[in-house]
Formats: C-alpha cells, sequence, structure tokens
C-alpha cells in the first residue's frame, strides 16, 4: 500500500517518533490531572469487567490452555478468568483475549482503536510482577493510551479498512505502557517502539468467517509490546523510525498517513479522557444507530412487527466492517451484524450480553434483521471519525416514515456512563459469565476506586485453591 506522508507538513515534528519516546518515558503522575485520573481509573473497572465477562467463551479458553502448556503454572501475575498465577506474558496475553471478546471494552471514536483491551492487561501483570504502585500503574496506562490512540490517528481511515487498529497501534501501546513501568529511558522507549511496530499484525478477513482473530490480535498485542519492552531494557535495539519511516508502518499499512498526530498537544490534549464506554455488547460502529433506533421506538411505542424496513445512514467504515457479515453464524459474529444488533434493540430495548448470548439468531430478531440496511451518508462520513453520528429512517406498516439522529452516543465523553453506571456494568458482566460474585465485584470497585493510593498494585480477585 502506498503512503502519502506529508514531509512538509507544518504541524509534525522533525522526528515524531522519537518525540513520543521522550514524553512517554518521561511521564509522571504528578504531569496527569486529576481528571483524568479519574477518568483512568474509570477505563480500569471498565476493562476489569469486560475482562471476566470472557471467562467460559471458546476462543479465549483456547488461548488460556496454550497459556498452560507454554507457561509457568506459578507466578507474579494474575489470570482473571482462571484466578491462576503465572508469569506476566501469559497473563496479559489471557486477559488480553479475554477482555476483547463481549464487545464490551471501551473505543477511542478518532483512532477507531480499543486501547483498554492492550494496555491494561499487560500493564497490571507488569505492576503485579514488579509490586509497582497502584499511582505507577495509572501513569503506565495514561501513557499507553496517549501513544495507541495518536498512532492510531496517524495511521489514518485507509489504515482502518484492511487492519484491526487495536492489534497494530495496540501492540506499541502495550510496549510503551510496559516501558514505563519498567521506568526506561527515551532511548529504550524508541528501541521498544521499535521492537512492537515491527511485530504489530491484525487483518479485518477474520469476520467473513467468523474466526477467532479479534482475541489472538489483543492477546499478541499485549505479550509481544511486553515482549518488546522488557527486550529494550536488556538493550535490544528496534528501527527508530518504525511509524514513519521509508519502511516502516505507515509506508506498508496506510495511504493517508499524518506524523503531525503522533505529538499532537502531548502533555495539553488528554486523549485518554476522550475514549468512550460501550454501552451495547456490539461492535461500535452499530452503537449511533441503535441509539437513533432506540430514541424512535421508545418515542413512538413501536413494536417489531409495527416496522416494515429500517435504514441506517452510516460512515463507509462501518460498512467495511459490518458488511461482511449478511447471516451470521456465531454470537460474536451477530455482534458486527447491523441488522441483528437492531434487531435486538427492536425486540428487547437492549443489546446487552445476555440479550445476543440468548436470541441473536431468534426468528423475532432474524426476521428484523432482513429489514435492515446500511446506506452511505456523506454527512455521517465526513464526521468519522472524531464524531459517530447515528441517523435512522424507518417506514412503519401503517405507512408512517420516522427518522431520528444520534449525535453523541451513549458512553462516549459528552454523553458518558457515571460510576455507579460503571459499577453496574461490571456486576452485569460478571455475572454473565459467573466469574466473579457479588462480594468480590464490591471489593474490586474499591479498588478500581482507590488505585492512585494503593502502595503495591493488588491482586484483584482470590486466588483458586
Amino acid at each position: 500500500m502506498s503512503t502519502t506522508i506529508a514531509k512538509d507538513n507544518p504541524g509534525a515534528v522533525a522526528d515524531p517518533t522519537a518525540e513520543l519516546a521522550r514524553f512517554v518515558a518521561g511521564l509522571a503522575i504528578d504531569d496527569i490531572p486529576a481528571s483524568v485520573l479519574d477518568r483512568a481509573e474509570d477505563l480500569f473497572l471498565d476493562w476489569a469487567g469486560s475482562a471476566l465477562a470472557g471467562k467460559g467463551a471458546r476462543p479465549v479458553e483456547s488461548i488460556e490452555r496454550y497459556a498452560r502448556a507454554m507457561g509457568p503454572a506459578d507466578g507474579t501475575a494474575e489470570v482473571l478468568i482462571s484466578r491462576r498465577r503465572t508469569s506476566p506474558l501469559f497473563a496479559a496475553m489471557v486477559n488480553a483475549g479475554a477482555s476483547h471478546f463481549a464487545e464490551q471494552d471501551d473505543v477511542h471514536n478518532g483512532s477507531v482503536f480499543h486501547p483498554a483491551a492492550v494496555v491494561f492487561p499487560p500493564a497490571l501483570a507488569v505492576a503485579q510482577s514488579l509490586g509497582r504502585s497502584g499511582a505507577e500503574l495509572l501513569e503506565a496506562s495514561v501513557a499507553g493510551y496517549e501513544a495507541g490512540i495518536r498512532i492510531g490517528e496517524f495511521l489514518g481511515r485507509s489504515h482502518y479498512r484492511i487492519f484491526h487498529t487495536t492489534g497494530t497501534a495496540g501492540t506499541i501501546a502495550a510496549a510503551v505502557a510496559v516501558g514505563r513501568l519498567l521506568k526506561l529511558t527515551p532511548e529504550q522507549m524508541l528501541h521498544a517502539i521499535g521492537s512492537a511496530g515491527t511485530q504489530a499484525a491484525g487483518l479485518w478477513e477474520f469476520l467473513r468467517d467468523g474466526a477467532d482473530s479479534k482475541q489472538l490480535h489483543t492477546a499478541k498485542a499485549a505479550a509481544d509490546g511486553l515482549t518488546a519492552a522488557y527486550l529494550a531494557q536488556d538493550g535490544f535495539t528496534g528501527a527508530s523510525h518504525i511509524l514513519e519511516g521509508p519502511q516502516g508502518m505507515a509506508a506498508g499499512m496506510s495511504s493517508d498517513a499524518d506524523p503531525a498526530r503522533l505529538t499532537d498537544r502531548l502533555g495539553q490534549r488528554w486523549a485518554l479522557a476522550e475514549t468512550s464506554f460501550k454501552f451495547h455488547a456490539s461492535c461500535r460502529h452499530t452503537h449511533p444507530a441503535a441509539d437513533a433506533l432506540l430514541k424512535l421506538v421508545e418515542q413512538h411505542d413501536l413494536a417489531p412487527d409495527d416496522i416494515r424496513e429500517v435504514v441506517t445512514h452510516v460512515h463507509q467504515g462501518a460498512i467495511d466492517v459490518l458488511g461482511p457479515v449478511v447471516v451470521p453464524t456465531s454470537v460474536h459474529q451477530a455482534k458486527f451484524s447491523m441488522g441483528t444488533t437492531l434487531g435486538l434493540i427492536a425486540v428487547h430495548r437492549r443489546a446487552g450480553v445476555q440479550e445476543f448470548e440468548r436470541d441473536y439468531l431468534a426468528p423475532t430478531v432474524a426476521g428484523f434483521r432482513d429489514k435492515v440496511r446500511m446506506e452511505l451518508d456523506t454527512e455521517v462520513d465526513q464526521a468519522y471519525p472524531n464524531r459517530w453520528i447515528g441517523k435512522v429512517s424507518l417506514t412503519t406498516q401503517d405507512g408512517r416514515d420516522l427518522s431520528t439522529r444520534v449525535d453523541e452516543p451513549k458512553g462516549d465523553p459528552g454523553n458518558t456512563l457515571s460510576r455507579p453506571e460503571l459499577e453496574d456494568k461490571a456486576r452485569r458482566l460478571a455475572d454473565f459469565s459467573g466469574a466473579a460474585t457479588d462480594d468480590e465485584l464490591t471489593q474490586l470497585i474499591r479498588l478500581a476506586w482507590s488505585l492512585r493510593d494503593l502502595d503495591r498494585t493488588p491482586m484483584l480477585l482470590p486466588q483458586n485453591k
């Protein structure tokens, strides 16, 4: 894929990868606004709930069996779904795979990137292993978010059309988070970024088959990023221009890369604070339309049989990602089906983990799925990815034409989830998989809200004996 990196971009710095490495290597807790640290704690709890929801999922358990076979039977970091202890590498791998299954992990709109699934697993594992404080865990996690989001923005829309940004930019985000916990120098951090970038991978083709690659993307991103950071600590070198170099990531993976995004207002703009929570248990590309349809069915008290046809007016990215899924053959593939997600909204007025698990192939949902189609909308497409506008038009059986729009989907920073809503979401996710009791969730919530005050990063759940 040819690239059009603008060398004469006035917003670009001479050596953006090195500048980014210097920033994340030197980031200290006192540099981070309190509001950003609050948000980081919110995102941590949200991630933990998503990771717990992966317990019992076939692809996640497969990764866990692999980790059991290849990794130590005991160690200094915890695997949340099994409560066993192992090495940081394999704990990070399993926890990252688990947290990207239920489709409830966070997303940054502008980069189309799910930071939590690739930042918190390696950061938690290494913080537990090294005995780092909760403040150091947050500091490292913020660094990972800031780097990963900017790299996702740098790679652009053309990258996302083919590559799963959470797997590619996520490998570097993981390396940065771990590198900060290892206290890498700026030079070492640059090498860690180089080694992470050369391993970065993740292709969307798996969606056509309903394959398990999505969990492998996050598992490998977390493990490979951790590996890159530890190697850099030991003197292992990586490409110093892995992002913008003539044979770097942008050259091979993008046609609209913008180096200025790598250093955009470092230390002033906190990209972590722009990250959204997921309200519906489906691909984020379905959420704006789901919110808009929910608004219509509630406003007009519509039952599924009252509706003849639904048109969702979407951006091209939604068509690229959701278009291949016509008739889902698994619950996970159903979460990438616009028609199935809207069918659950029409039938249940909710598209949560329980609704997907129980009814993704139910006749009422499948029947509604066939009424839904996507159309490219110029306004929505031009606003994307910075804004994810939801526009839906529908025709009722009695001939009414109804339409509405949602400019900020539920979970976005301007329409966010409150801490009580986040607590409820985490409890529902743990209950869904049976991964933790309500009392254990109460303790985990207490830990999340006091992370920055903890002298040592604890285990989140009691160990199985």
